[in-house]
């Protein structure tokens, strides 16, 4: 009897570990994975998870693989939104994969379009609007000053408008210029100044205009620096310094937004030169020149000079926009107001821009017809301060050293017009002599 008990105990094991093998033993499976269109996709991942055990989809989107049962089915691939399905008892599958709208959007502007950020080589590097300087900003390239690592940001004076110089591949140039291209929207654009330099007439040439000036920085959106020699290849000799791409903003899907911002700021100067005053500047004149000189080298008055020419600059910017769109257009209008003062007087830039960006796709999106609109009024108030001025000094450099008993108003009718609020004019020799230097020339401003 137990000998019985024990052979139908042993044969139930036996039946047992051969059901467990069999349920543990692989089987194969066989499926297509398509796209929202129903086509086949090819080189998609097919990994058993928790294994090294997998397939690629071939060019029909087919893929066979042999798994255990009770195996965890993942569907990978870049560009699409991974996926993980239990095998249990099936055999087939049918995997619909759906596109990762993220990451596919992550692509780089280069050239006069768009390319994948893999395909790209090329050394390049993008500011968004989140990483933009903050503060009143009056031109494109105040908005990534710092913020590029090996491009060089600085401005050639302090004058409201003056040009930017940006230093991308060093300062040696072939074309005696150093300056980038500009492509903004896709559209490059000559690079040259706006306006040129103040003519010299003996007093030095004022700086050039920023050729970005008509450009809102409120309407941007990214920047990015194309940095080596692929510029080139894209461009030609004009990106051989280098190549600043600039992005506007563009309405987004959902209602209309109405969007204001306004920015205020104050600028002065610094600090002062300490010079002479009134009774200081009369006793060293008198040491060199003699107490007759003293009386007639004194004006009267007491004045400062530097307090006469420089103020407190304020600043406005105001901003406003409009956009919105839905799957298939999307527009934005805006409009940019910017008053900046210069720290002279009378020194100063306004700008009127008005922008539309907008598109509209048709034939299943197939189609994309885009619009873009930009106007600007710039107005520049310059005063005479220059670069070269030589010895004879600009407006700055004459207000440190003209005589401080000079009355501003002509108080004492030196002019003979009975006018004592007007301003006093104050007569300038110049003398020049013909080589050889035996006939003076005398010219009295």
């Amino acid at each position: 009897m137990n000998k019985l008990f024990t052979k139908l105990l042993f044969m139930l094991m036996l039946v047992a570990g051969t059901s467990f093998q069999l349920l543990a033993q692989d089987r194969t499976i066989s499926g297509t994975v398509k796209d929202a269109s129903g086509t086949g996709i090819p080189g998609i991942n097919v990994l058993e998870k928790g294994t090294t055990n997998g397939t690629v989809t071939d060019g029909d989107g087919k893929f066979s693989l042999s798994v255990k049962s009770g195996a965890l089915l993942m569907f990978t691939a870049v560009g699409y939104k991974a996926q993980e399905i239990e095998v249990g008892a099936r055999t087939s599958f049918d995997i619909n994969m759906e596109e990762d709208v993220a990451l596919l959007q992550d692509v780089v502007v280069v050239g006069y379009g768009e390319q994948e950020k893999k395909d790209v080589t090329g050394a390049i590097t993008t500011i968004s609007s989140k990483d933009f300087n903050a503060g009143v900003i009056s031109s494109p390239e105040q908005l990534i000053q710092g913020r590029a690592a090996g491009v060089q940001i600085t401005q050639t004076s302090g004058e409201p408008g003056a040009a930017v110089n940006i230093r991308i591949r060093g300062t040696s140039s072939v074309r005696a210029n150093n300056n980038p291209l500009y492509v903004v929207d896709g559209v490059p654009l000559a690079g040259n100044e706006t306006q040129a330099g103040g003519q010299d007439f003996g007093l030095g040439t004022s700086a050039a205009r920023n050729p970005l000036n008509f450009l809102n920085p409120g309407d941007i959106a990214n920047i990015e620096i194309l940095k080596d020699a692929s510029a080139t290849a894209i461009y030609g000799s004009r990106g051989a310094n280098g190549v600043v791409m600039i992005t506007t903003k563009k309405g987004t899907q959902g209602k209309g937004v109405l969007d204001y911002s306004y920015a205020l700021s104050f600028s002065s100067i610094t600090k002062k030169y300490d010079v002479l005053g009134r009774d200081a500047y009369l006793n060293a004149y008198e040491s060199f020149n003699g107490a007759t000189a003293r009386q007639n080298q004194d004006g009267g008055a007491n004045t400062d000079w530097q307090n006469e020419i420089f103020r407190t600059g304020i600043t406005h910017s105001h901003n406003l926009s409009f956009g919105g769109g839905d799957k298939s257009t999307n527009y934005l209008f805006s409009l940019g107001y910017l008053d900046q003062q210069g720290i002279i007087e009378e020194s100063a830039m306004k700008r009127f821009s008005v922008r539309f960006n907008g598109s509209k796709k048709f034939m299943n999106d197939k189609l994309t017809i885009g619009a873009q609109l930009s106007i600007a009024d710039t107005r520049d108030d310059n005063v005479p301060v220059t670069q070269n001025s030589g010895f004879e000094g600009d407006l700055i450099a004459n207000a440190i050293k003209l005589n401080p008993t000079l009355p501003i108003f002509d108080v004492r009718d030196v002019d003979g017009d009975n006018n004592t609020t007007e301003f006093t004019q104050i007569r300038i020799q110049l003398h020049f002599w013909l080589y050889p230097k035996t006939l003076p020339i005398l010219l009295e401003l």
